[in-house]
């Protein structure tokens, strides 16, 4: 009985105990201003940062999709002989342009008689008008122009001329019979069934000619520009995979240098 009567007296005070000790815990002290670091935002995967490439919107709206393509298969496609690739530097830019009077020289020579330079000038002759005449102008200011007589092109029954200004250029299509003039921003190239040909042009360094694609239709008398659209990116040597769409090179401003990529895209609906 004593046993019982002492633990039970005991009980009480072993069970305040632990209260007791909770009660007599210090306050808790205010923490110190320690700064937060900014976390760096999450760098998203390099694909995700070329997805403005992957799209071409038309004026209308009209969305074309542009998908990666295989560089085996580009490189089996036929590319026209007055396609010819860009230089790859200023020196090589200058020394093409100083010698494009040796290569227009050979040119001429398979043109035949209705294509004849004579010093400076360039006469062209149609069937059904008065010959033309196109006089260069070598100046070291904006005033300069050369126009430099690329190929014939009989399935379209047109002349292809490259014109050099002060800086940039472009292609002029003269018809053989009517002597009417299309300026491209590029050297045309025909689809296999001679329905379309597209022009794309790269420059996206030094940005003296418009960088994009031009689509133009080939049903009527004279070539019909059906759209054209100016990019950040370019289009270099397109090439007809089938009578719909073409494979090229998209040239594209990546991580301080120009990177290149070949892609696809239907261009006819």
């Amino acid at each position: 009985m004593f046993r019982f009567r002492t633990a039970a007296a005991a009980l009480p005070l072993a069970l305040a105990l632990p209260a007791c000790s909770l009660r007599m815990q210090p306050a808790e002290k205010p923490r110190p201003n320690i700064p937060v670091l900014a976390l760096p935002a999450p760098e998203p995967p390099r694909i995700y940062k070329l997805e403005r490439l992957d799209t071409l919107v038309q004026l209308s709206g009209r969305v074309l999709h542009i998908y990666p393509a295989a560089r085996p298969t580009y490189e089996q496609l036929h590319s026209p002989a007055w396609v010819v690739a860009k230089p790859a530097s200023a020196e090589e830019e200058e020394d093409s342009f100083l010698d494009f009077t040796v290569e227009e020289r050979r040119r001429l020579a398979q043109a035949g008689p209705r294509v004849v330079r004579t010093g400076r000038t360039l006469q062209l002759r149609p069937s059904k008008t008065a010959a033309i005449r196109l006089v260069n102008n070598p100046a070291d200011n904006e005033n300069h122009v050369a126009y430099e007589y690329v190929a014939t092109l009989p399935e379209i029954r047109q002349w292809l001329l490259s014109v050099h200004l002060y800086e940039g250029g472009y292609y002029l299509l003269v018809d053989q019979r009517t002597g009417r003039r299309t300026q491209l921003m590029a050297a045309p190239v025909i689809a296999p069934d001679g329905r379309h040909f597209v022009c794309g042009n790269s420059d996206v360094l030094a940005r003296f000619e418009p960088s994009g694609l031009q689509l133009w239709s080939l049903d009527e008398a004279a070539p019909r520009l059906l759209w054209e659209r100016q990019t950040d990116w370019g289009c270099t040597q397109p090439r007809w995979l089938d009578n719909r769409t073409i494979l090229f090179e998209q040239d594209f401003f990546d991580k301080g240098d120009v990177d290149t990529r070949v892609v696809r895209l239907q261009v006819v609906p």
